[in-house]
């Protein structure tokens, strides 16, 4: 293939594009706020599995709580169906007797349920302040990732503005070339990551390998406008004074 030599030179401006914009899929792909989202993510998760079993211990001590004091309104309920009836008076003294008995160990009985009713209201307290905590943790963990969040979208929206800028210079530049000296180009970058470079004191950009001797004879002889390739890395070597020809 042939081009002429100033044409060649030009791949490098359209091969300097090309590795600004690999670089900025690169940080694209790379952004640290992601590695952070998705460490976020991980702690959110274990968060609300811990609000989860918080709030289970809350639910279940509002239950017994309740339990208690539906048993703690029937003895007093009971107490004063029996203290009105010791009041009236009525019924033989075997009867009065056994409801002053009753009444005593209904006392002990309501006192025995409020202690427990008071334990399980302390420590109703203290998974209520674990839930809060945890909470709060979440809530805390949220407002970070929303500001993690907008910190990826700036920049993501940054790199997308700056892909916009180099893809607007590529378009020009790549039409302005020989449509087939740009294929074989693209098609080398596409394998490679680089389709052309310098060859510079008998070394390829590319690859970096210095030339053998019989490849720098051959490159010699080749025309200025020929088109030639590293043989290591196939990648197109542009030719200039400073080639060590």
């Amino acid at each position: 293939m042939k081009a002429d030599p100033q044409v060649q030179r030009r791949l490098l401006d359209l091969q300097a594009i090309d590795t600004n914009l690999a670089q900025l899929a690169h940080r694209r792909r790379s952004l640290p706020e992601r590695a952070e989202l998705e460490a976020l993510a991980r702690e959110l998760s274990s968060l609300e599995d811990e609000r989860v079993r918080a709030q289970v211990a809350v639910d279940d001590l509002d239950r017994d709580i309740a339990r208690l004091e539906k048993d703690v309104e029937q003895v007093r309920a009971r107490k004063e169906k029996d203290q009105n009836r010791l009041a009236a008076g009525t019924g033989p003294a075997r009867e009065l007797e056994a409801l002053q008995h009753e009444l005593v160990s209904l006392n002990r009985r309501q006192s025995d349920l409020e202690d427990a009713e008071l334990e399980l209201l302390e420590q109703r307290e203290t998974a209520q302040s674990v839930l809060d905590g945890v909470e709060q943790r979440l809530a805390d963990t949220r407002e970070k990732r929303a500001a993690t969040e907008q910190r990826r979208d700036d920049a993501l929206a940054e790199i997308a503005k700056e892909e916009e800028f180099k893809r607007g210079a590529r378009q020009p530049l790549a039409a302005d070339l020989p449509s087939e000296l740009v294929t074989l180009y693209d098609k080398i970058r596409q394998d490679t990551g680089l389709g052309a470079a310098l060859l510079t004191a008998g070394r390829c950009g590319g690859c970096r390998l210095e030339l053998s001797g019989a490849d720098l004879a051959r490159i010699r002889k080749a025309a200025p406008d020929e088109v030639v390739r590293c043989e290591d890395c196939r990648r197109i070597m542009v030719r200039t004074n400073e080639s060590g020809l």
